[in-house]
């Protein structure tokens, strides 16, 4: 019978995955950006997660274990609708605010996971694990803030200004 263990050292596989997934993810969402700010929030998100790598690493480490990955089929979905969504609106001042959404759409999977292994962490009396994973947590946090505010301040209206 699986335990809370079990399942915080799978979601940490998911997330270590998932994260060295996204560095290349978000290297291809800075290309298709039209916008210089977007553009640069995504490099700028891409070297926050090759530092969520190494916390992930650190993490497994806390615990005196070799880091893992395993694939989530649902961020492989996230991702490749990203794709998707950049190819379909290449080309049109809708481009930024099809990424803004791709791009928020893995934060909050982000946000999710983290938040739930950070409350693990913490039931499990994994006292180094907690403090790094509340770290990841508010980065991403920060980093879907930084895109709603992008969207809301100038992606957005550029987008509408493309509608008939």
């Amino acid at each position: 019978m699986k335990i809370l263990n079990d399942l915080f050292l799978d979601e940490l596989a998911v997330m270590y995955d998932a994260e060295q997934r996204l560095i290349r993810a978000l290297a291809s969402l800075a290309e298709a950006a039209s916008s210089p700010g977007l553009r640069e929030a995504f490099q700028s998100h891409a070297e926050e997660t090759r530092g969520h790598v190494t916390k992930l690493a650190a993490v497994f480490a806390s615990m005196a274990l070799e880091p893992r990955g395993r694939p989530s089929e649902a961020l492989i979905g996230l991702l490749k609708e990203a794709e998707e969504l950049a190819f379909d609106y290449e080309g049109s001042l809708t481009i930024d605010a099809a990424l803004i959404a791709a791009a928020q759409k893995v934060e909050h999977y982000e946000i999710a996971t983290y938040g739930c292994l950070h409350a693990w962490a913490l039931l499990l009396k994994e006292e180094t694990a907690g403090l790094l994973l509340h770290q990841i947590l508010s980065e991403e946090k920060s980093a879907d803030e930084r895109l709603s505010s992008l969207a809301a301040t100038m992606i957005n209206e550029v987008a509408l200004s493309e509608d008939p």
